[in-house]
């Protein structure tokens, strides 16, 4: 169970260092009035293009939710009392508009004290499903979208501890959920309980690479716990709440109907479980039954334990995986199989085997492609066209080839590396088929792709027609909105010309249209309002400029409002950023930055300060650079401290700032970032590294982008590890932290560790551990403080140092 955290804050002077008694603290007024606003709605729109639907959750979350009670178990945060993962955002109202209509519908009959969540339209746009979370439990509750009326369909026993609880039959009157066992056993109590013995785990002897999980399995008692809490039994209920039974109890990691109803597939977590791996690598066995006896019809898969993986990112289990149903078939599943074993690293002409397998599954499959590269997925189209996905992390190659699944032809589409956003084809548009699965739309041997449209010059968002037997394209719209951002977010009809966007300018919140590409009529159907007008006024721009290698680099700039550029008085600046590793100087210096973008500030940037007198540099481009066979990392220090001098280079270079009143920051790696720099120039006057990792021999088996391990490049993980080089660090740094972190790598004890070594070598640093956050942070008490602190140190040691 979660237990109490305190929050406590460690403060320093010249000769004394002491633990604060603080309480909670708001910032100033200046960020109080960005940060204390109301959320404006999401907005999502039924599958027929009927509805809209308005859906509004609170701002933040409080404390008092953080401390709701939460066991951690095979890498899951679930609250016992209720079923559901801990950390689920739920909406307190819903409201619909008819699709190009003004006036907002207030659902009625919504539960009292709403906790909604896993919203859903039906497939045939009638009905609305989601889960309302009691103090008790889940249940499952419908909306009939004819009469905006909300009606609970379940009792709160539905399990939710492993995704959403339900799941919509392809004729929007059934839905298949996840009920908690009739039976359950209470939870064992691992802090009361004396063990039977110790715990052991052994070794094979076998070479594996696993990442650092957290919030595993430790004890037999975890695992009886965890079984207990993932358990379900799957019922069908109508619309009517009529139920029956389908599936006794079992843990379900996967359920999925086929396209034409008939037959359920299901992957159920088995025994023996790990204390190694989440319950992803636990046994899992896959088979499908009949949907509407509950029937087995065949076991398809059959996964063992999964503790040994070989090293690399393109790296793979042996075996079946991406078991599916083929979404232009009644009822044929489609799966992939290493040829190399999952081992990256084995040399051999064809990586993957594609294959399709019909329903009963009485008959062998039939091998559909081979592919070079890893398979990434496929889009299906009709009988004579589909899209096969590839990559291979090593040269960060994407490839998109045209199947025949009839004469197993493949012509190539498209190849580019994956961070080549210039070059990027964009996604094809789907529709519904006759089994109301989502296929390729193909009219007239011609298929159409929506691209985000980034170039050297800017972003001009594109609608493209790819003809499906000569390849040739023909680009039917090039979004050009002069002042504004556009996004395509789908082609409603292509025959017509009609498509949904989204336009949005630094003021201009984003808003929904119907945009003709024929004619050039926007009709608005949203209107959501701006809620940061403290910002009007305030001046953006992208800039751009390079390394000192010549590799091209980008920020977003902020100066406050009434700033003028012509007397230039100079500021201090803040930079905000996070390090990302290439494979080649061309997409490292490629930029995905628009100054016409809404400005959403949020406590992941320092946006806020620009209120407050400060130039900022948003998401300032910090590649690391790794071509051929040198990888990013061998040079990460060094590339480092060359992206933080040239940003600071350009903007000084426009007469805006004082150099040395410069400060930096970044979250996650953004924090490890940030240590680094301070450690290894003298940039800086300042560092805010929240919720990072500072020693590297503690993620041994790789980091985020880092295949090697320890062993294979020890001198990199020790260079790389600000930890190692503490004695170095004479910079003031803010350390943020929450102290229920659950990211792989990033728990709070790097951050404790870190401290505790620039404390006792005499560096001015303060840390500041946020009770019951984990790796983001969501309550309004901890996000608030947050800002208050980093406002805090800035005007101390930046601002009027």
């Amino acid at each position: 169970m979660k237990s109490l955290f305190f929050c406590f804050f460690i403060s320093f002077c010249a000769c004394v260092y002491a633990q604060e008694n603080i309480t909670f603290q708001k910032p100033s007024a200046e960020i109080l009035a960005l940060a204390d606003y109301q959320r404006p709605p999401t907005v999502a729109i039924s599958p027929d293009e009927s509805w809209i639907l308005l859906s509004y959750r609170p701002t933040y979350k409080s404390l008092a939710d953080l401390n709701e009670p939460e066991v951690r178990l095979a890498g899951l945060r679930i609250n016992p009392q209720t079923s559901i993962a801990s950390a689920t955002n739920y909406m307190e109202n819903i409201k619909l508009k008819k699709f190009g209509g003004a006036e907002e519908i207030q659902i009625k009959n919504l539960p009292e004290n709403a906790r909604l969540a896993n919203i859903s339209f039906s497939p045939d746009s009638k009905t609305l499903a989601f889960t309302h979370t009691t103090t008790k439990g889940v249940s499952l509750w419908i909306v009939d979208l004819a009469s905006a009326t909300a009606k609970s369909l379940t009792e709160d026993d539905l399990n939710a501890a492993m995704g959403s609880p339900y799941q919509w039959y392809k004729d929007g009157q059934r839905l298949l959920i996840s009920r908690l066992p009739e039976s359950r056993a209470a939870l064992i109590d691992t802090n009361r309980e004396l063990p039977s013995g110790p715990t052991v785990s052994t070794s094979t002897g076998k070479v594996s690479q696993l990442r650092t999980y957290q919030d595993l399995l430790k004890t037999p008692q975890d695992e009886t716990n965890f079984e207990t809490l993932a358990q379900a039994s799957l019922y069908a209920v109508d619309l009517q709440g009529k139920q029956s039974k389908i599936l006794d109890k079992a843990i379900y990691s996967q359920r999925s109907l086929s396209p034409d109803g008939r037959y359920l597939l299901v992957t159920q977590v088995k025994r023996p479980f790990s204390y190694v791996v989440p319950y992803a690598n636990f046994p899992q066995e896959t088979a499908v039954f009949d949907a509407a006896t509950g029937k087995q019809v065949k076991v398809v898969n059959e996964t063992p334990l999964m503790e040994i993986m070989p090293k690399g990112f393109s790296s793979t289990r042996p075996g079946k995986r991406s078991v599916n149903w083929r979404a232009d078939k009644a009822a044929t599943l489609v799966y992939v199989e290493a040829l190399d074993g999952g081992d990256a690293s084995k040399k051999v002409e064809w990586r993957d085997e594609v294959f399709s397998w019909d329903a009963p599954f009485s008959t062998a499959a039939t091998s559909l492609v081979k592919v070079a590269d890893r398979y990434a997925g496929i889009i299906w189209g009709d009988k004579n066209n589909a899209l096969v996905y590839t990559q291979w992390y090593d040269t960060r190659s994407e490839k998109i080839f045209l199947l025949d699944p009839e004469t197993k032809a493949t012509k190539l589409v498209s190849e580019r590396n994956t961070q080549d956003v210039y070059n990027d084809p964009g996604n094809v548009h789907t529709t519904k088929n006759e089994f109301g699965a989502y296929v390729m739309l193909i009219q007239g041997n011609k298929c159409y792709w929506v691209g985000d449209g980034f170039t050297k010059e800017g972003q001009f968002p594109f609608v493209t027609e790819l003809d499906l037997r000569t390849l040739a394209k023909k680009r039917l719209y090039t979004s050009d909105v002069k002042g504004k951002m556009e996004r395509i977010t789908r082609i409603m009809d292509i025959k017509k010309g009609e498509i949904l966007v989204s336009i949005q300018s630094p003021t201009d919140y984003p808003n929904y249209y119907v945009r003709n590409i024929k004619s050039g009529k926007t009709t608005a159907l949203t209107a959501l309002e701006n809620p940061f007008q403290a910002l009007a006024g305030v001046h953006k721009e992208v800039i751009q400029y390079q390394r000192k290698d010549g590799v091209n680099l980008s920020g977003t700039l902020y100066l406050p409002a009434g700033y003028d550029k012509t007397k230039k008085e100079k500021l201090p600046l803040l930079i905000w950023a996070y390090p990302t590793e290439y494979k080649d100087k061309n997409t490292a210096g490629q930029t995905t930055a628009n100054p016409y973008e809404f400005t959403y500030p949020s406590y992941g940037s320092f946006v806020y300060w620009v209120n407050k007198g400060y130039a900022v540099l948003d998401d300032a481009a910090f590649p690391i650079i790794g071509e051929g066979d040198t990888e990013p990392n061998d040079t990460f220090i060094e590339q480092l401290v060359a992206n933080g001098e040239a940003a600071i280079d350009a903007v000084d270079k426009l007469g805006y700032i004082d150099r040395t009143k410069v400060g930096v920051g970044g979250h996650s790696y953004g924090a490890f970032m940030t240590a680094n720099l301070l450690t290894h120039s003298k940039l800086f006057a300042v560092g805010i590294a929240r919720s990072g990792a500072y020693n590297r021999t503690l993620t041994p088996f790789g980091f985020q982008r880092e295949q090697r391990n320890y062993w294979d490049v020890p001198s990199v993980y020790n260079t790389m590890s600000p930890f190692m080089h503490a004695d170095k660090m004479k910079t003031p740094m803010l350390l943020i932290h929450g102290a229920a972190d659950n990211n792989p790598g990033t728990f709070t004890l790097q951050t404790e560790r870190y401290f505790q070594a620039l404390k006792n070598l005499g560096a001015p640093v303060r840390m500041v551990l946020l009770p019951f956050e984990a790796h983001g942070y969501v309550s309004k008490e901890n996000i608030l403080h947050t800002l208050w602190e980093q406002d805090q140190f800035l005007e101390k040691y930046l601002k009027n140092k």
